[in-house]
């Protein structure tokens, strides 16, 4: 399998986890691309050049991170890290959703900063920020525990570390304790220190 994937970008860090998390690192052929600039080899299996993709054992591609993450879960070995069915199930697909719309307003903010300071729109840049804080609330109320580690929890955790990296002047943590633990606790795995930004 080959995975297109650019080391800042949350959604890509997450596919890593889990690739690391599932033990499949090893059959896994990482190619780091610049969506931006239109990577050609990117281009060529994914018509909207977004990391990360998947080509997967059957030759498909694979180009949204929670469909990535559901088939890696599936193949590789341990135990699931998104229930079959059911109950269970909806309730770690709410917190992933959720965790992943956080993380797609601070990505708008920091597609917004990139452009001209002529160019931004203070408006749209302060409803990301509050739709980002909510965000966070609405995580830090479901109190994502590490020793339940699943697709919910290691996204959440995901987000609070990539806003500290993409958005360090960004006070995430006071008020938000359960997050603040959450961070702590997964960032001493070894796939998650495998896989920082940088």
């Amino acid at each position: 399998m080959k995975l297109y994937s650019t080391t800042p970008s949350p959604f890509a860090r997450k596919v890593r986890i889990v690739a690391h998390e599932k033990g499949l690192s090893d059959r896994i052929e990482e190619i780091a691309v610049d969506p931006y600039a239109n990577a050609p080899e990117l281009l060529a299996t994914n018509p909207v050049v977004q990391a990360p993709t998947l080509i997967a054992e059957d030759g498909l591609p694979l180009t949204d991170s929670p469909v990535i993450c559901q088939y890696l879960d599936a193949i590789g070995s341990g135990p699931r890290l998104l229930p079959a069915e059911g109950a269970e199930w909806l309730r770690v697909k709410r917190l992933e959703t959720l965790a992943n719309a956080t993380l797609e307003m601070g990505v708008k903010l920091v597609l917004e900063k990139r452009r001209p300071e002529a160019e931004r729109s203070p408006s749209w840049m302060s409803r990301w920020t509050f739709n980002m804080g909510r965000a966070l609330d609405a995580l830090e109320a479901a109190a994502p525990d590490a020793g339940d580690f699943d697709m919910g929890v290691l996204s959440a955790g995901i987000a609070v570390s990539w806003i500290s990296f993409r958005h360090p002047d960004y006070d995430w943590k006071t008020g938000r304790p359960n997050l603040v633990a959450l961070q702590a606790a997964l960032e001493q795995r070894p796939s998650f220190q495998a896989t920082v930004p940088v």
